[in-house]
């Protein structure tokens, strides 16, 4: 039988909401349409193709205007108005957003193990401005109840017959079985959801920390902290700095086959490398506290 990744889509939704958002966010509940109650409201449509096993699924993303505008006014910290309609800027901001869910996915799926699922990679298609009953006749569509911040919104979700068995069990809530792992892993399907990551190795932290201290725990989880990765440093001395133009080439310490520093609030946490995501720079870690990963 295929391994399910419904848990950890929902998962990865809700925490990427989340985290982009600065919200509150869960997902109530999950519908399977009809192919007749398909809603023909405005929306940003976002594709997102996805490889593993030497297989190939198209998902497509249908974000309404409700929604869609929170995503872009939350995002900009409420200091906007909140649009009616959807624009170009709206779009873009979806298109963040969705590419942040299916990274993430991709990177949660992947450390499970599954024997069915190895290799996931994805590329993010193009976005427009459409209406949600814009899929293809041959995919499935799910309809995803989400409370924001205590509103309630829908976003739609299709699958192509390519993904349709790995995601049998997305009509299930959030907090059902995990997914299974399919593979040798014993990995928990953690997904990226706040109350995921405490049940990684819960019974160690209840045994260190008891159930009381974790729920206080859990209250430290929305502080921001500044990520950043260092490239390299340098001492000068003042007369240098004072001496320095436009055009003038400092040379750094840092060896260009070193891994870079990753800190969070000035922090070094682990090491990484630099690497491009959708024209932006990234970092993939390549080692976390004492843990080196490949």
């Amino acid at each position: 039988m295929a391994s399910d990744i419904s848990k950890i889509i929902k998962s990865e939704i809700v925490s990427t909401l989340e985290s982009l958002l600065s919200a509150s966010c869960s997902v109530e509940d999950v519908e399977l349409l009809d192919s007749g109650s398909y809603d023909s409201e405005a929306c940003v449509k976002t594709n997102a193709t996805f490889e593993f096993s030497g297989n190939s699924s198209e998902w497509s993303y249908f974000i309404p205007a409700p929604i869609a505008t929170q995503f872009e006014y939350l995002m900009l910290g409420g200091v906007t108005d909140l649009k009616e309609t959807i624009d170009d800027e709206i779009k873009d901001a979806v298109q963040e957003i969705v590419s942040t869910i299916s990274g993430s996915v991709v990177t949660s799926t992947n450390a499970q193990g599954f024997d069915d699922i190895s290799g996931m990679k994805f590329t993010l298609g193009e976005s427009s401005i459409t209406t949600c009953d814009d899929v293809d006749s041959a995919s499935d569509m799910y309809k995803l109840k989400v409370l924001l911040n205590g509103d309630e919104f829908f976003i739609y979700i299709s699958f192509d017959d390519g993904s349709k068995s790995f995601v049998k069990g997305f009509t299930g809530a959030v907090e059902d079985e995990p997914a299974s792992t399919g593979g040798s892993s014993s990995t928990p399907a953690t997904g990226g959801a706040v109350d995921a990551g405490v049940s990684v190795g819960g019974s160690m932290l209840n045994s260190l920390l008891g159930e009381e201290s974790i729920d206080n725990l859990k209250l430290l989880f929305d502080i921001k902290m500044r990520l950043s990765v260092r490239l390299g440093t340098k001492v000068c001395l003042l007369r240098d700095v004072i001496s320095w133009d436009i055009g003038e080439i400092i040379e750094l310490s840092q060896m260009t086959s070193e891994p870079l520093e990753i800190l969070v609030n000035g922090v070094v946490i682990g090491t990484g490398e630099a690497i491009i995501v959708d024209g932006k720079f990234g970092v993939k870690i390549k080692e976390i506290g004492k843990t080196k990963i490949g």
